[in-house]
């Protein structure tokens, strides 16, 4: 059971890592161990049965590509003329904005082979995005606008098929169904994990000179308990804690057709959190995911074919903890648990005008409301009893202030649905090439805190092949 490399989690980062140490040194032994399915045997089966099940391993978030190949597919790119990168996380931090341009276009053209849609959004229509970008700055609200490739939901499940069967063809052994328990450290260096096949429950132990932890959002609560274990240096980050915003399609024509998705910053009084926009989905469907401890949350889809008349996007607000409070992912949790109690495990929608007038949404209005839930799982009530005060009014005071920028956002009859959560918190102190605290621990993507989104957590994995392979 000994391997070159072992990849704990096979989404976007420890593919790409995969992928490219395959062009490198591809006598190199790779290892990939992944909890959820291969991408072919992923399905939800809330369509079906009309409702969540529970799935022991939920399969839109566990598997390979992780949450990748059930999102949107949204891959940001970068502004040319800009010398930062505003959106995706903090690699260009560590390796530099030129180094950190270079691999999201060489990313970006393997996706591309792999079947991605060859349009790019959002590069079309410069004078009307500075137009929009103009209002926006009267009331004190940031606009990133960046180029947009749009897989689609449909279509990343296919791409991402075509990466597994490449990658296994290649002779990279991916361990399915499979869970980390634990890690095998000695004198602070990392030596291999510890695992138990979820069907079979057998267990094993693998062995490598070099782990990675490519674990994604799904693992952060599993990699906290790695770092409290074996004293893996951590800083305490944030927790972005929000709602799913699902509004017309008619309001956000303009937005849809010159960007795709708009990226809105805002710091409203009184607390000046930041507040921002994201993962935008025009004609999109608002979907649940389940986490560990059945926790769920809501997120968005896209689809390439299927259509609605709504587009949904996340309202986040980002929240710092320090003394004597520093559990930003364990504040988080027990959001997601009030909520998910109001609705009996299930994600609630309330009304935008029922939150003004301060009563709770019932069925038979949501029912009669002009803008029609896509989720149909979700259940009406008030999600003002636990997303907290200080989150509610940034969310408020965000949707006034983008009301006059964009007329219609603040509708009575949108629709915020809750808790939508980001789990970025858990930052592991890495060095320059992404190695922990632990020799020969390394941390790509999303879990670590690295990466927000596809393109940078793929951009991760791309290049710690590179450093490891070339050492």
């Amino acid at each position: 059971m000994n391997y070159d490399y072992i990849v704990v989690g096979a989404g976007p980062s420890g593919i790409f890592f995969a992928y490219e140490m395959l062009q490198l040194n591809p006598n190199k032994k790779v290892l990939l161990i992944e909890q959820g399915k291969a991408v072919e045997n992923r399905h939800c089966p809330i369509n079906e049965v009309g409702k969540c099940v529970k799935c022991e391993r939920c399969n839109i978030t566990c598997g390979f590509s992780g949450a990748g190949a059930f999102s949107d597919g949204k891959l940001s790119l970068y502004d040319e003329n800009d010398d930062d990168i505003h959106v995706g996380g903090d690699i260009h931090k560590y390796i530099g904005v030129d180094k950190t341009k270079e691999l999201i276009d060489y990313v970006d053209d393997i996706y591309v082979s792999f079947g991605a849609d060859k349009h790019l959004e959002g590069i079309d229509y410069k004078d009307e995005v500075a137009k929009i970008m103009a209002r926006a700055k009267k009331e004190n609200i940031s606009l990133v606008n960046i180029p947009i490739r749009h897989i689609g939901t449909e279509k990343s499940h296919d791409l991402y098929l075509k990466i597994e069967k490449y990658l296994l063809a290649n002779n990279i052994t991916i361990e399915f169904n499979t869970s980390v328990d634990d890690l095998i450290i000695k004198d602070n260096t990392i030596k291999g994990v510890k695992t138990t096949n979820l069907i079979t429950k057998n267990k094993n132990e693998y062995y490598a000179p070099v782990v990675i932890l490519g674990v994604g959002r799904k693992g952060a609560n599993w990699l906290s308990d790695m770092c409290l274990k074996y004293n893996i240096e951590r800083t305490s980050g944030i927790v972005d804690i929000g709602v799913r915003y699902e509004l017309s399609d008619k309001v956000m024509a303009d937005i849809n057709k010159y960007m795709y998705e708009a990226k809105f910053i805002s710091h409203p009084t009184p607390f000046k959190d930041k507040v921002r926009t994201f993962c935008q989905n025009p004609s999109g469907f608002v979907a649940s995911e389940v986490y560990d401890e059945n926790i769920t949350l809501v997120n968005g889809h896209s689809y390439k074919e299927k259509k609605s008349n709504n587009t949904n996007l996340a309202i986040l607000v980002s929240h710092h903890f320090n003394y004597p409070f520093n559990k930003p992912i364990e504040y988080g949790r027990n959001v997601a648990k009030n909520l998910n109690s109001l609705g009996d495990g299930n994600i609630v929608v309330q009304r935008l005008g029922d939150i003004y007038r301060g009563k709770r949404t019932w069925p038979e209005e949501l029912e009669n409301n002009s803008i029609k839930p896509t989720l149909k799982t979700a259940v009406a009530g008030d999600i003002t009893y636990a997303l907290g005060y200080r989150t509610m009014t940034d969310i408020l005071e965000f949707i006034r202030s983008l009301d006059k920028v964009i007329e219609g956002f603040a509708n009575p009859d949108n629709l915020l649905y809750g808790p939508e959560i980001k789990f970025y918190s858990n930052k592991l102190t890495i060095n320059n090439n992404f190695e922990t605290s632990i020799k020969n621990l390394y941390s790509i993507g999303d879990g670590g805190g690295l990466t927000r989104g596809l393109m940078m957590a793929s951009a991760s994995g791309v290049y710690l092949a590179r450093y490891l392979g070339n050492k």
